[in-house]
């Protein structure tokens, strides 16, 4: 996956091994099915590709190219989706909360105070506001707090590998004041539970990641 110039998200795919701590197994020789894309293409996964192998895929796409991510770690609710390389990308409840190897690589993103993604997108009745924690590299930008204001929208109908889901749409505008800086992300979610389907989010500035569930790795909700 090229998400920029130096960041090649391609070739052989490279997986975590049991010395990563959390990290389940995969055999590099059964993934062959899984094609990433070569530098500045995009990758277009069917149905049938995805069900060719039976890991937990997502689709990433940036804005130089796409892949698809295998979830090789889960480590307290934090997933980590692996592509070539040392790229990776880690979620929380659907949010993109850590990367590794990018041009600029989100190194946290924390709530301050209550946290809406671990609580249910699906429970917004309406606006929302709370506060984050943000941490980027290169340059030393840590403890950036960032106005979060999250709103629902309507259902809207989302086409994954030939299946449509009915999914409620959430927009969240981040605000950074002091870094002068406003970031648009978007959430398709379950209204039954608040699964994040498909997102748009910036892990930062100037560098958004658009990420769909193939094969989606779901926690039952209490």
């Amino acid at each position: 996956m090229t998400l920029t110039a130096q960041a090649r998200w391609s070739g052989a795919l490279v997986l975590a091994t049991l010395a990563l701590a959390g990290c389940s197994s995969v055999s590099r020789g059964s993934l062959e099915a899984v094609r990433l894309a070569v530098h500045g293409e995009s990758v277009h996964p069917t149905a049938a590709s995805v069900a060719s192998t039976p890991y937990y895929q997502m689709q990433a796409d940036g804005p130089d190219g796409g892949a698809v991510l295998i979830l090789a770690s889960t480590d307290g609710g934090r997933l980590g989706w692996y592509g070539s390389g040392k790229d990776i990308v880690f979620t929380r409840d659907g949010l993109v909360v850590k990367t590794v190897g990018l041009s600029q690589d989100l190194e946290s993103s924390t709530f301050i105070g209550d946290d809406p993604f671990h609580a249910g997108l699906q429970k917004l009745a309406g606006p929302r506001d709370a506060q984050r924690r943000l941490d980027w590299t290169p340059g030393y930008r840590y403890g950036l707090v960032a106005h979060s204001h999250l709103e629902p929208r309507g259902i809207e109908q989302v086409d994954i590998l030939g299946t449509v889901h009915a999914l409620r749409r959430v927009d969240e505008t981040l605000t950074l004041t002091d870094a002068g800086t406003t970031l648009h992300n978007r959430y398709w979610i379950d209204p039954a539970d608040g699964f994040i389907w498909k997102s748009r989010q910036y892990v930062a500035p100037g560098l958004p990641l658009e990420l769909t569930q193939l094969r989606p790795y779901r926690v039952a909700t209490p």
